[in-house]
C-alpha cells in the first residue's frame, strides 16, 4: 500500500518532464502545484490517526485508498495549471492520515523493541516506490497510446492499484491481534499480553492525555525536525529527475532509469539502520547521524563543474542516509506515549511536518527560477537536512530495552518465534 502511495508522489516528478511544457507551467508553478498537495493533507492527520486507534485501520485505510485512486486517475485528464492544483489538493485530502494511521496500526502488533525494524520494513515503500516509479516512467514517459500523452498515462495507470488494494485491505486486514484467527491461540495471546503490559507500564510512568501529549516539548521538537526534514527531502524527491536531466543531458527515459539509484540506496539504509537501532536499543543518534551525513553529501553537489558520475553518486547516496532516519524517528513516540495520545502525536508531528512538504518543492522551484541554476536549491536542501539532524539530536528519550536474542520459553509461545 505504501509503495503505491509513494509511486504517485514520485511519478509527479517524472510527469513534469513533459507536463510542464504541455500545461505551460514555470518551475515555480510546478513547485506550487506539487506542494499544495500537503495543504490538504494536513487537515485530517490528527483525527485520522485517532480514528485508526479507536475505530478500525481496516475500514479507514480502505476509504483512503479507494478515494485517492479515483482522484489520481482524474489527474491524468487535467488541461490547465489550475486543474492540476485542484487535483493535487483533492488527492491530499483523500490520502490524509494514511501514514500516521499505519504507524498507529503497527503499534497494535509489534513490541517497542521491534518497532524500528517493523517501521523500517514498512518505510522501504518510499524508496521502493522511487524504483518502481522510475521503471514505469522510463517506459511510459515517451509513449502516446490512443492519442493520450505518456505523462497522462502515468496518472491514469497509477490510480488503479490503490482502488484494488483498498478493496483487499477491507477484506483481509486484521485490526488487532485478538482478532487474528490465522494465528495459533498461544501466539495470539502472547503478543496481545506483551503489548498490554507495555501499555500498562507507560500509563504507570505517566498516563498522558491527548492534550498533554501534543503539548510535550519532545513532540514539538520532533515536529520541527520532521518539517525541516520534509522541506529538504521532498524538495529533493520532486526535483531529482530534473536535477539528473540538468547534470547529464540524457533522454527522459534514461533519466528515469538513473533515478532508480536513490531508491535502491534508500531501501538498504532503512533496513540496516532500523535493524541496528533495535539491536543496540538506541534511538536518538540513529536518527541524527544519518541526517548529518545526508546533508553533507547534498552540499557536495555545490562543487564547481562537478562531473555527472560524481553528481549522480551524491544524489544516490544522500537518500540512502537521510531515508534511514525515518523508521527510527517514528519509533520514538511509541516509547513515550500509548493509545490515543500516541496516535494524536503521530498525526500532529506529521501534520506540522507536511507544511515542509509544501515549502520544499516550491522553494526549490522559486530558487531555480530566480537564479537560473540549481546551486541555491542544493544548498537549501542540504542545510535543511542538517538542521533537522541538529534538532533531532536534542530529543532525549529513554531507549527501549533490547530484546533477548533467544527468548525464554516462559515468555515466548512454543509454536514459533514472532
Amino acid at each position: 500500500m505504501y509503495v503505491v502511495c509513494y509511486v504517485d508522489r514520485a511519478n509527479v516528478s517524472f510527469a513534469a518532464l513533459r507536463m510542464r511544457a504541455e500545461l505551460g507551467m514555470s518551475a515555480s508553478a510546478y513547485g506550487f502545484g506539487v506542494g499544495i498537495f500537503f495543504l490538504g493533507y494536513t487537515l485530517f492527520e490528527v483525527p485520522g490517526a485517532i480514528i485508526v486507534e479507536r475505530w478500525s485501520a481496516r475500514k479507514w485505510m480502505a476509504r483512503i485508498m479507494i478515494t485517492w485512486g479515483f482522484i489520481t486517475i482524474f489527474t491524468g485528464f487535467v488541461h490547465t495549471p489550475r486543474q492540476f492544483y485542484v487535483a493535487r489538493v483533492l488527492v491530499g485530502l483523500a490520502e490524509a492520515s494514511f501514514f500516521p494511521g499505519i504507524i498507529v496500526y503497527l503499534t497494535h502488533w509489534f513490541r517497542s523493541c521491534d518497532r524500528a525494524k517493523a517501521i523500517g520494513f514498512f518505510y522501504t515503500g518510499v524508496p521502493a516506490a522511487t524504483v518502481a516509479g522510475s521503471l514505469i516512467a522510463s517506459v511510459l514517459i515517451e509513449t502516446r497510446w490512443l492519442g493520450i500523452a505518456g505523462w497522462r498515462w502515468l496518472f491514469i495507470m497509477e490510480g488503479v492499484p490503490p482502488i484494488i488494494l483498498g478493496v483487499i485491505a477491507l477484506l483481509y486486514l486484521t485490526d488487532w491481534p485478538r482478532q487474528a484467527n490465522w494465528l495459533p491461540p498461544d501466539e495470539r495471546d502472547w503478543i496481545a499480553g506483551v503489548l498490554e503490559s507495555e501499555t500498562r507500564a507507560k500509563k504507570q510512568s505517566r498516563d498522558y492525555t491527548i492534550w498533554q501529549a501534543v503539548r510535550d516539548p519532545k513532540v514539538l521538537l520532533m515536529a520541527t525536525a520532521w518539517a525541516l526534514f520534509l522541506v529538504g527531502t521532498l524538495g529533493s524527491l520532486y526535483w531529482t529527475p530534473i536535477f539528473v536531466k540538468r547534470f547529464s543531458g540524457l533522454p527522459d527515459a534514461k533519466v528515469a532509469l538513473f533515478s532508480v539509484l536513490p531508491g535502491i540506496f534508500g531501501i538498504v539504509g532503512m533496513l540496516l539502520n532500523g535493524w541496528h537501532s533495535d539491536k543496540v536499543g538506541e534511538r536518538r543518534w540513529h536518527c541524527a547521524v544519518p541526517l548529518f551525513i545526508g546533508g553533507i553529501l547534498y552540499l557536495g553537489l555545490l562543487i564547481p563543474h562537478i562531473p555527472f558520475p560524481l553528481a549522480m553518486l551524491l544524489l544516490a547516496l544522500a537518500p540512502g542516509f537521510y531515508y534511514s532516519f525515518q523508521p527510527v524517528f517514528w519509533s520514538i513516540p511509541t516509547v513515550i506515549f500509548c493509545e490515543s495520545a500516541a496516535a494524536a502525536c503521530f498525526g500532529l508531528i506529521n501534520s506540522i511536518g507536511q507544511i515542509g512538504g509544501f515549502v520544499g518543492p516550491y522553494a526549490v522551484g522559486y530558487l531555480t527560477d530566480r537564479t537560473g541554476q540549481h546551486a541555491a536549491a542544493f544548498a537549501f536542501i542540504g542545510v535543511c537536512v542538517l538542521l533537522s539532524g541538529t534538532i533531532t539530536a536534542l530529543v532525549k528519550v529513554e531507549n527501549p530495552a533490547v530484546a533477548p536474542s533467544i527468548p525464554s520459553t516462559s515468555d515466548q509461545p512454543s509454536g514459533a518465534q514472532l
